[in-house]
């Protein structure tokens, strides 16, 4: 769980750093940006190439790009 959870906020991260939205996010949102993309990107694109902690990093990380602007777009809408 906790295992999960390291490499959940390091899922969250990247895209976070990607979109430059990370550092305004805070931790727990980078962890649930990394949780909520893994499930997301490994629902939309499987579970290939490298893995772990039961996560497909690929997939994962592609998922975490997608929540994180989805959530950054609709929260600058909610802003206006």
């Amino acid at each position: 769980m906790i295992w999960s959870l390291i490499v959940g906020a390091l899922i969250g991260l990247i895209p976070g750093a990607i979109t430059n939205k990370g550092s305004s996010m805070g931790w727990i949102a980078n962890i649930l940006a990394g949780l909520v993309g893994s499930f997301v990107g490994q629902a939309l694109l499987g579970t290939w190439g490298p893995s772990l902690a039961g996560m497909a990093l690929i997939p994962s990380i592609v998922g975490a790009v997608i929540v994180v602007a989805v959530v950054s777009f609709f929260l600058s809408r909610m802003n206006h």
